[in-house]
C-alpha cells in the first residue's frame, strides 16, 4: 500500500464519488480511481461497489477505512518528527459560524496549544461533513439539534462522532410596523431553513431569499417575519429595528464533529478546542 493511494480511497469515502474525491484532492478523477484501482489490486479485494448513486464501500472496505486515517495520521507524525515540522489542524465551519463563532474556538485552541499550526476552511454542511469523513479536515463546527448527529435534518457520513461547544438561540423576528407574512427563509440546506422548516412545516406562506443576511435586510424593512440566529440579531434587538415576536423558537447546538476513528489521534486537540 502507498500513502497516496490510502488518501485517495479514504477521500472517496468520504465524498461518495470518485469526482468528488478528485475535487477535494485537487486531482483528476482519473488518477482518484487509478490509486483506488492499484489499492485493491495490492491487496486482492473489492473495497468499493461501484452503483449509480456513486461508490459505496464492502465489508473490506469499511474494515479498511477504520484503519486507514490511522496509517495516515502516523505517517505524518513520523514526518513531523523528521522535518521537525509542526502539527497542522484542520478546522472548517459553516461560513456565518467562521465569521461569528469560529474565532473564539480558534483563539482557545492557540492560546492552549502554541504548538500547533491551525488552518481554517468555511465550506458548506455538506463540504464539511465530506472532508471530515475524507479526512482533509480534522474537525468541523455546524450547527445542529438533538441527540445525534443530523438531528436537525440532514444525514452524516458513518463513523462520525461530536461534543457541543455550545448554542445558538434562535428567534422569529420582524420590524415593529412591518408585516408578519410571509416567512423570509434562506435557501434549503441552511442550518436555519432546516429549523424553520421544522418549526413551521408547509403550513405558512414564504419567500425564499438567498442568505440569512438578506433574510435579516428583507425584515428590517420590514417584508416580512424571520427566524434568525441571536448571533446577527443583537444590534437589531437593542436598537429597537426588530422584535421578537411570540414563538417556540429552537435553540440549536454549537456542534464540533469528527471522526471516531481519528478520536484517539486528535483526542488533546478536542480538548482543547471545547474545553
Amino acid at each position: 500500500m502507498e500513502l497516496r493511494q490510502l488518501r485517495g480511497f479514504v477521500a472517496v469515502a468520504g465524498a461518495g464519488t470518485v469526482t468528488g474525491a478528485a475535487n477535494t484532492l485537487g486531482l483528476a478523477p482519473a488518477s482518484v480511481s487509478e490509486q483506488v484501482r492499484r489499492l485493491e489490486d495490492s491487496l486482492g479485494v473489492a473495497l468499493f461497489e461501484r452503483t449509480p448513486q456513486g461508490m459505496r464501500l464492502t465489508g473490506p472496505g469499511a474494515t479498511l477505512l477504520a484503519r486507514a486515517q490511522g496509517l495516515l495520521d502516523h505517517a505524518d507524525e513520523v514526518r513531523r518528527a523528521v522535518t521537525g515540522g509542526r502539527r497542522q489542524i484542520r478546522i472548517g465551519a459553516l461560513e456565518m459560524l467562521a465569521a461569528a463563532k469560529l474565532a473564539a474556538v480558534v483563539r482557545r485552541l492557540a492560546e492552549r496549544r502554541p504548538d500547533l499550526e491551525v488552518d481554517v476552511r468555511s465550506l458548506t454542511r455538506q463540504e464539511l461533513l465530506s472532508e471530515v469523513a475524507g479526512g482533509e479536515l480534522d474537525a468541523a463546527l455546524l450547527l445542529d439539534s438533538g441527540t445525534r448527529i443530523g438531528g436537525l435534518g440532514f444525514t452524516p457520513p458513518p463513523d462520525m462522532d461530536f461534543l457541543d461547544v455550545g448554542e445558538v438561540r434562535l428567534y422569529l423576528v420582524a420590524a415593529p410596523d412591518g408585516d408578519r407574512e410571509p416567512l423570509l427563509v434562506s435557501p434549503p440546506g441552511c442550518s436555519i431553513r432546516l429549523a424553520a422548516d421544522q418549526m413551521f412545516g408547509a403550513r405558512v406562506p414564504r419567500r425564499e431569499l438567498t442568505s440569512i443576511a438578506t433574510a435579516r435586510e428583507w425584515t428590517r424593512q420590514g417584508f416580512g417575519r424571520a427566524l434568525l440566529p441571536d448571533f446577527v440579531l443583537e444590534a437589531d434587538l437593542a436598537s429597537g429595528a426588530l422584535v421578537p415576536l411570540d414563538s417556540d423558537a429552537p435553540t440549536l447546538a454549537l456542534r464540533l464533529v469528527w471522526l471516531h476513528s481519528r478520536e484517539a489521534a486528535l483526542r488533546d486537540v478536542l480538548y482543547a478546542m471545547s474545553a
